[in-house]
């Protein structure tokens, strides 16, 4: 009886603790994504990071200066290994950080997938030595940090996607596009994302077609023809970009329809597996979608994924 008694008490306590053990696992937590020195910063005391909440939750922010990943954990008993860095939206301005970040990272989690959402640095010369370059070396920075911390988060290395919103999608791309360029000093983990997730996405500098704030806040006033050319990323494509699903409403007024369709076009002509959803009716930054419209990505993207055993 004394040794049922035990082994009742054993298990019970045995519970409690994985039952703990299970709730902090599962609880998000925000991480700096420079530990140490911040590469190509220009110190500013002047330029301070701008917070807007709604409802008491953090919505957008803008004037970024010290990057972050804020880590969201599935269930344990639903993780699938498979990971993804979110890249909220915003011109390059601001980040849409809660509707293109915090909410994606949630659904993630329903479908066993672990999400990073990246407070990126927006471009700033008075905070970079070299604008043009910061969001992309937070972004390749964010794939290393998660892929070099694979096993502490339950992560497969060989599944780990980027996915970007607006222009998110256009640094979402070009880390898919330049993930060998060498734009800091890193370790040899491998910048290359496994997949890219590209939702009504800037890819274009090309006149016409680009989406012009973006474009200014990154490139400038007067960008030569080779830098709009190097961040066009339709143009720098080639077999080895990872495979990509590209999500766009035709009436979409803010980024133009033809920045996915361009993009979905050089994947195919490069034999880069690709699938592409073209909306009547949606507009720009429908985030998880829209009423009165039939956008329903999400489902069309967890087919997706599972297809290509992500």
């Amino acid at each position: 009886m004394m040794k049922l008694k035990f082994m009742n008490s054993f298990v019970l306590i045995a519970n409690l603790i994985l039952g703990l053990s299970v709730s902090i696992y599962a609880q998000d937590e925000t991480i700096n994504l420079w530990p140490n020195e911040i590469p190509n910063a220009i110190t500013n005391t002047d330029y301070k990071e701008i917070e807007v909440f709604n409802g008491g939750k953090l919505s957008s922010t803008s004037k970024v200066t010290i990057p972050t990943l804020t880590i969201f954990l599935p269930d344990v008993d639903k993780s699938n290994g498979t990971a993804v860095v979110i890249c909220p939206g915003g011109g390059y301005s601001h980040l849409a950080i809660d509707k293109e970040g915090f909410k994606i990272a949630k659904w993630f989690n329903t479908i066993g997938i672990t999400a990073f959402v990246l407070k990126y640095r927006l471009p700033n010369d008075t905070i970079m030595k070299d604008k043009t370059i910061g969001p992309l070396q937070d972004a390749q920075e964010a794939i290393r940090m998660v892929r070099r911390n694979a096993i502490k988060w339950n992560i497969n290395p060989d599944k780990i996607g980027i996915m970007g919103f607006s222009a998110g999608g256009h640094l979402a791309s070009t880390l898919s596009t330049h993930y060998n360029d060498e734009v800091y000093v890193h370790d040899t983990t491998n910048a290359k994302p496994n997949f890219s997730i590209l939702m009504y996405p800037v890819i274009s500098m090309e006149e016409g077609i680009t989406h012009q704030g973006s474009k200014t806040h990154l490139l400038g006033n007067a960008p030569s023809e080779s830098l709009i050319e190097y961040y066009s990323n339709e143009y720098q494509i080639d077999s080895l970009t990872p495979p990509s699903f590209l999500v766009h409403a035709t009436d979409d007024r803010v980024v133009a329809v033809e920045n996915s369709i361009n993009y979905y076009l050089a994947l195919k002509n490069n034999n880069v597996p690709a699938e592409l959803h073209l909306y009547e009716k949606g507009g720009h930054g429908f985030g998880l979608g829209v009423s009165g419209t039939n956008i329903y990505w999400t489902k069309q993207c967890e087919h997706w994924l599972k297809s290509h055993n992500f």
